[in-house]
């Protein structure tokens, strides 16, 4: 077995997410939206963060403006403005767009030069020649504007295919132009792992550091850069959460974690790999992209274990399925309830919502019902919140705060100003009846509004509760409109969320027992949380008066 590379004594983690990640299909991002990345970037400590190109896009020219008028503040990273190599035919002091690289006030440049021959010919419309006599100004001009200067070899895999002694001249030419780094691009993310190192070792011969810039096309974008950092790059650059065109980039959180933890190196501090799974998520929230929750080291299913087999063994080593403890980049350990679920998941569930399983006869109970209601459709795996009711009914602890008595709703073709759909819902609250009636857009809308209306008279937290997704599957394909289909709702009250789910072959019945298992779930919660709470506040209180308590008195 090999050993792996030691740490080369610099290197450096360049995120391209506001610029290259941004180019993804669907995703548009403001200028606020780009300081608030920025930021979680930072946090996970990265080395650079390359945050778009000034002067041919307005919104990354603002971006810029107000970075350099004190709106970002960098702890860790510095900040890169990304260009191309000067107009053909021009000179890169007369070039708009190179004086735009100036101009965005960032310590370090980072320009994208054509390494292909081909490319030089149909898309430049230019001579071998005079590509490199581009790339060669460029960088020397921003080198004398005082500006550390990388370049990006735009297809340079691909171009080494053609024509490999131009591929090499263009590297050649910006490292005797002044470039700090040449990164050689796999821009149409065709390469393999087994492709790389012959490619990287013939780049490295000219004496230059190197970076690789990965995207993910044949899904081997971090594989393809650890590849390159075995031949000896010292720079890599990648995106949080894959973003990019097609099918993305290399994701920089799996290449630090890899290099971290299975390399061994030192990249970023302990403290702040613990925080990438915080980070991931967080800026799935300002991408408005859901997170993909198979994401190596930061993903929801990460590790989720599913199997009965993994759980009893789990129950013995934690580690036996998990490569790593997913404390090291803040994930943690799920237990999914299933019809694949054996007693050893449900007891290590229930462990993890705070319930005493250990009893087997009840474990199995537990775990029989869990099948049986997995057979109907339910799907808890998908579902803590209404696993954690079940759970507690079975345990006897089943939640009184509310009652169900009755529900209605109507729905037509009027539409009116405050819906087309009316909710009748009675309810026992605390042993109160109530009976309310709502107008909504839409039938689960209606039926909200009126649980809602009927909820916060004795419990006002309710009125906080906000339906943050609705998903809808059918079950049984072939049967129709009269299938069985499963609702699934997540909720929020801002702090937390948390998922329900419901089953019937009428749409509106299983939305409103999702609903109404939301609801009962998050007041549940928040009054056991609140009792916890005043029970800390009373020892406090006990601990402080023992500490008032007379000379000579004891103490408890």
């Amino acid at each position: 077995m090999s050993s792996l590379p030691v740490a080369p004594d610099t290197f450096h983690v360049f995120d391209t997410t506001l610029r290259d990640g941004a180019q993804q299909e669907g995703l548009r991002l403001t200028v606020a939206d780009k300081l608030r990345i920025a930021v979680h970037l930072d946090e996970l400590g990265v080395d650079f963060i390359e945050g778009g190109w000034p002067g041919a896009n307005p919104n990354d020219t603002a971006f810029f403006a107000a970075a350099a008028e004190g709106e970002l503040e960098l702890h860790h990273a510095e900040l890169v403005a990304f260009g191309f190599t000067r107009r053909v035919g021009a000179t890169a002091a007369d070039d708009p767009l190179v004086q735009a690289l100036i101009d965005a006030r960032t310590p370090v440049v980072c320009i994208v030069a054509k390494s292909h021959a081909g490319h030089v010919h149909r898309a430049l419309h230019t001579t071998l020649e005079e590509n490199l006599g581009m790339i060669r100004d460029t960088v020397e001009h921003l080198v004398a504007a005082g500006r550390r200067v990388f370049v990006d070899c735009e297809h340079f895999f691909d171009g080494y295919k053609l024509n490999p002694s131009y591929a090499l001249e263009c590297v050649r030419t910006a490292a005797e132009a002044g470039a700090e780094v040449v990164v050689l691009c796999d821009t149409n993310g065709g390469m393999l792992p087994s492709q790389m190192g012959d490619v990287v070792t013939a780049a490295g011969a000219i004496g230059v550091d190197l970076g690789v810039h990965c995207h993910n096309d044949t899904g081997c974008a971090v594989a393809n850069t650890l590849a390159a950092v075995d031949a000896g790059v010292m720079h890599i650059q990648g995106t949080v959460n894959e973003h990019g065109e097609r099918t993305g980039n290399a994701n920089i959180i799996t290449l630090i974690a890899n290099l971290q933890l299975k390399y061994g190196w030192s990249l970023v501090p302990d403290t702040a790999l613990r925080e990438a799974t915080r980070i991931s998520h967080a800026i799935a929230g300002i991408t408005n992209v859901p997170p993909n929750s198979r994401q190596p080291y930061v993903g929801m299913s990460a590790f989720a274990h599913k199997a009965g087999l993994h759980a009893s063994a789990i129950k013995v080593d934690a580690n036996l399925y998990q490569h790593i403890d997913p404390t090291l980049v803040g994930n943690d350990m799920r237990m999914l309830v299933s019809d694949m679920a054996g007693r050893a998941n449900i007891q290590l569930k229930g462990s993890e919502l705070g319930y005493d399983l250990s009893d087997r006869e009840l474990a199995g109970r537990i775990t029989d019902i869990v099948k049986q209601r997995e057979m109907e459709g339910y799907s808890y795996e998908s579902a803590d919140a209404s696993f954690e009711l079940l759970l507690r009914e079975e345990l006897g602890l089943g939640d009184t705060h509310f009652d169900v008595l009755a529900w209605r709703v109507l729905t037509g073709h009027e539409v009116k100003s405050d819906g087309d759909s009316e909710a009748t819902v009675k309810l026992r609250v605390d042993g109160t009846p109530l009976a309310f009636v709502a107008d909504g857009h839409g039938p689960v809308n209606a039926l909200d509004l009126a649980l809602r209306t009927a909820l916060k008279q004795a419990y006002p937290v309710a009125d906080d509760y906000e339906l943050t997704d609705y998903r809808v599957r059918i079950l049984d394909q072939g049967h129709g409109t009269d299938a069985i289909v499963r609702v699934l709702i997540d909720t929020t009250d801002g702090r937390r969320t948390w998922t329900t789910v419901g089953v019937g072959t009428n749409v509106i019945e299983a939305s409103w027992e999702a609903l109404v298992d939301a609801y009962r779930w998050g007041i549940n919660r928040f009054l056991r949380d609140s009792a916890a709470d005043d029970s800390a506040e009373l020892l406090e209180v006990d601990y402080l008066d023992a500490g008032r308590q007379p000379a000579g008195s004891a103490a408890h």
